[in-house]
C-alpha cells in the first residue's frame, strides 16, 4: 500500500544522467565528503618531563627548518601551555611529521584541524 505522502512525491525526469535537479550535489557537502586538501590536519607536540627545552627547540629547527625565534616560541608554548601545534597540512604529511617527532623522542599526535 502506498501512503498518501508517497503518492505526491515528484518523479525524476528522464533527462540525461546527472542533470536533473534531484541528482545535483548539495552545496552542504559534509567535512568527510570534501577532498583531503580541504581538510587540514595538525601535528601537536606535547610537554613531557624528559626532553630539555633546548633540545625541543633544536628538533623544531632541524626537522621543520623553523627560524630560531619560531622554534623557541613553539617550544615555550609546549613548555608553558602543555602543547603546541607545530604543523598544519595534509594527512600524510601530518602522519610523517608525527612519526618524525617520535623518532626524536618527543610526544606528538596528529588530528583533524577543526579550526
Amino acid at each position: 500500500m502506498v501512503s498518501q505522502s508517497a503518492q505526491n512525491l515528484p518523479v525524476a525526469s528522464e533527462s540525461a544522467p546527472g542533470t536533473s535537479p534531484e541528482t545535483t550535489p548539495s552545496a552542504d557537502v559534509g567535512l568527510l565528503d570534501r577532498p583531503a586538501e580541504d581538510n587540514p590536519w595538525r601535528v601537536i607536540v606535547w610537554n613531557d618531563p624528559v626532553n630539555l627545552m633546548s633540545y625541543v627547540t633544536y628538533v623544531f629547527r632541524a626537522h621543520f627548518h623553523y627560524s630560531q625565534d619560531k622554534a623557541r616560541t613553539l617550544m615555550m608554548a609546549v613548555h608553558q601551555e602543555g602543547r603546541a601545534t607545530v604543523f598544519t597540512g595534509g594527512r600524510e604529511d601530518a602522519e610523517r611529521h608525527t612519526s618524525a617527532m617520535h623518532g626524536y623522542g618527543l610526544w606528538a599526535t596528529f588530528e583533524r584541524d577543526g579550526g
